[in-house]
């Protein structure tokens, strides 16, 4: 029998305005330490943006978001944070944050396919 992988997620919100507490899910980030594996995605859905924060700098927060992609991709030019070990870039990405970019509280789970699951858990959260 295969052994299941332990992992932990975080949703990440957009939330325009921070003291509305109103957000859009716009990426998920997903780690297992054991099996030295994290993945972050991003999609901002158009519609629910221009419905929530019809302003909004929608090529600046592109930026943000992808720079957690970058840090999760150990990518050179994505400062120190990169270069940290699969756990410790999670606990970055996932840290309490009050700015327009937050992630959920993380949250664990068992499974035998990473990839797998976390493409269910895109399609259910930010989908």
């Amino acid at each position: 029998m295969q052994e299941q992988n332990r992992y932990e997620y975080a949703v990440l919100r957009f939330v325009p305005r921070v003291e509305r507490e109103e957000f859009i899910n716009v990426g998920l980030a997903m780690m297992c330490k054991r099996k030295r594996w994290i993945k972050v995605c991003i999609l901002i859905p158009e519609g629910k943006l221009q419905a929530i924060s019809p302003d909004t700098d929608r090529e600046a927060i592109a930026r943000q978001l992808q720079s957690f992609v970058d840090i999760a991709e150990g990518k050179r030019g994505a400062g120190p944070v990169a270069q940290y070990p699969v756990e410790e870039r999670f606990r970055w990405i996932s840290a309490v944050k009050s700015s327009v970019i937050q992630t959920s509280r993380p949250h664990p789970g068992l499974c035998d396919d990473l990839e797998a699951t976390f493409s269910r858990l895109f399609a259910e959260l930010v989908e």
